[in-house]
């Protein structure tokens, strides 16, 4: 079964991603501090704090020199690329073998790389934070997404990349996980299915109910015709 299937892989995935993130804190507790975690617990404890002065605060607390700030922007790509695929595995499966997009399956996983850096970038100044709206209206894809559905995984991969700018991975993990489990959910109970609808998720259980009307309705057509 597929749903069998893809709620083991990404259960399986996050448990071991979990797993090896909890073992490398717990054999090098100093590590914490080079990591882009944090940042959630500093927006939260520091409320009245301006949100840019707080994620830096998280990157400052042991990036003090080049070679601790590319390891940390590295580790922010890399786990933003990470907490990414779970959510290309979930768009593939739940929409329709000939609905989706590659291109869009390709822009899941490499959209939080590149908000990442931005992110980085425009912290510190307000006139290029305020120039990333620009860029995210240059920004334009050649044909327009099929479903609003789709517009919701990218506006995932955007809150992924901006999660790991500002040093909070765990914010990422978590709306990630919450993002594929709730997917998962709605396709396989296939919620608000109903006749005529437009389909945005794949049919889990073989029976389109537009289909079915469509054939009911054939049905009794021909059975009003003369013979």
């Amino acid at each position: 079964m597929r749903a069998g299937k893809l709620l083991l892989e990404i259960t399986a995935y996050y448990l071991l991603i979990g797993v090896a993130v909890f073992l490398a804190l717990k054999l090098w507790p100093e590590l914490r501090g080079y990591l882009p975690i944090g940042g959630v617990e500093q927006l939260i404890s520091q409320p009245t704090k301006n949100p840019l002065q707080a994620s830096e605060a998280v990157r400052a607390a042991h990036v003090a020199n080049f070679g601790q700030s590319v390891f940390w922007l590295v580790v922010a790509i890399i786990a933003a690329i990470i907490v990414s695929l779970p959510v290309s595995w979930v768009y593939m499966t739940v929409r329709g073998g000939q609905e989706y997009d590659q291109s869009l399956v390709n822009t899941i996983i490499v959209l939080p790389m590149v908000v990442t850096g931005i992110v980085i970038i425009v912290q510190n100044s307000l006139a290029l934070a305020f120039s990333l709206a620009g860029i995210a209206g240059a920004v334009r894809f050649r044909n327009s997404l099929k479903s609003s559905g789709d517009a919701l995984f990218i506006l995932l991969a955007v809150g992924i990349g901006l999660s790991a700018g500002i040093g909070a991975i765990e914010l990422a993990a978590v709306i990630s996980i919450a993002f594929n489990y709730c997917f998962a959910v709605l396709w396989i109970t296939e919620y608000g299915e109903r006749a005529g609808m437009k389909r945005f998720l794949a049919d889990y259980d073989g029976v389109d109910e537009s289909i079915v009307v469509v054939e009911k309705t054939a049905a009794i057509i021909e059975k009003k015709k003369p013979s």
